[in-house]
C-alpha cells in the first residue's frame, strides 16, 4: 500500500470510529486526536479499527507515530509493501 491508499484507508477508518469526524478538513501534520477531541478510547477504538483493516500489529509504543495524517499513513504504507 501506498501513502496515498493508506491516507484514503485512515480517514475512512476515522470517520467511522469517531462518530461527527470531518477528515477532509484535517491538515496532513495536525495532531487528529486533539483536533478531534478523541479521548483515549476514541483513540483506541481508532487504533483496533486500523488495525482490523490493515492486518497489521499496532503497538501501543507505536502510538505517537499514528496522531496525524501523515504520520499514519507513512507507517501504513512502510509496514505494507508487495511481496
Amino acid at each position: 500500500m501506498n501513502p496515498d491508499e493508506a491516507l484514503v484507508l485512515i480517514k475512512d477508518v476515522l470517520t467511522d470510529a469517531v462518530p461527527g469526524a470531518d477528515a477532509a478538513v484535517l491538515s496532513p501534520d495536525e495532531n487528529f486526536r486533539d483536533s478531534l477531541e478523541m479521548d483515549s478510547l476514541d483513540f483506541l477504538n481508532f487504533i483496533e479499527a486500523l488495525g482490523e483493516r490493515t492486518g497489521l500489529p499496532l503497538p501501543e509504543t507505536d502510538y505517537p507515530a499514528l496522531n496525524t495524517l501523515h504520520g499514519c499513513a507513512d507507517y501504513i504504507a512502510s509496514r505494507t509493501t508487495v511481496q
